[in-house]
């Protein structure tokens, strides 16, 4: 009879972590990430699942430094979760960037490191592929950055994605300040992935950068056919507006509308609405 009650106890815990999770991934799934966290800190014993959620929940909340440490635990728990690295190697980066040049070289190589492995252990995982990406292209060489090391994966992004390959080719003609190769990659990307409004997005906004507003404007639209009601591009388009010193009162309403809207941690956090409307003023 003790083994029994033992062993009904452990599934009794094991269901109770079980709903906590998914009641604190609906939470996530609606950006509320108060919610999530105050759903699983209290939860214990904590698994895998449970740890990378916090992290994530921590990161979009700003808490940089809580995410790497609940996501260490989870890739300790999970060390063959490609998605887990991937995240942590995003929660260092953000470490790095808001960090002293000494504190920042460190939490440099271990986003790098994150990814890598992220990569290593999936090398389909296309999200992993594109932080990596973005990772070589930024990075200098003294925390294992580099252009060619970037056209290495965006190689390897291309025999998954087609889109997503030209994407990157755009992005490495914008590293290197060729502005004709840039715009001609996006249109690219955009002409293979015609639905994606997120493709049609990254076009108005490099074109608007270029000072070309009309055709912006008029991208920006067509995105909007696609996906009315986007808070994506609500955002990017406030955001696109406020940078070229336009449209600031358009801006500034659909940053109002962006805040009310329903968004995912997809989308930017709203903490960055708060940001914009400074920069609007």
């Amino acid at each position: 009879m003790p083994g029994l009650v033992v062993v009904l106890s452990i599934a009794a815990v094991a269901r109770a972590t079980s709903t906590d999770l998914e009641q604190a991934e609906e939470a996530y799934q609606r950006a509320d990430y108060k919610a999530t966290l105050n759903t699983l800190l209290s939860v214990s014993p904590k698994n895998a699942a449970g740890y990378a959620l916090i992290g994530k929940a921590y990161y979009m909340d700003g808490q940089y430094k809580n995410s790497t440490g609940c996501l260490e635990k989870a890739v300790v728990e999970d060390p063959r979760n490609s998605r887990y690295y991937d995240w942590l190697g995003r929660a260092y980066g953000r470490r790095a960037e808001e960090s002293s040049f000494l504190t920042a070289l460190p939490y440099a190589n271990k986003t790098r490191e994150s990814f890598e492995k992220a990569v290593a252990l999936d090398p389909a995982n296309l999200e992993a592929l594109g932080d990596l990406f973005e990772y070589y292209l930024q990075a200098p060489g003294i925390v294992g950055g580099g252009v060619d090391k970037a056209k290495g994966v965006a190689a390897r992004i291309g025999r998954l994605s087609e889109a997503e390959y030209h994407y990157a080719l755009a992005r490495l003609a914008q590293k290197r300040k060729d502005v004709r190769v840039a715009e001609r990659e996006f249109r690219r990307a955009m002409q293979l992935a015609p639905g994606d409004i997120g493709r049609v997005i990254d076009l108005a906004v490099f074109l608007a950068q270029q000072g070309h507003y009309e055709e912006s404007d008029a991208l920006f639209g067509r995105a909007a056919q696609i996906e009315p009601d986007s808070p994506k591009l609500m955002f990017a388009r406030a955001a696109a507006y406020i940078q070229g010193g336009r449209n600031l009162e358009d801006a500034r309403m659909l940053l109002r509308q962006y805040a009310g809207s329903r968004i995912t941690p997809d989308d930017p956090p709203r903490s960055e609405v708060s940001r914009l409307l400074k920069m609007s003023r």
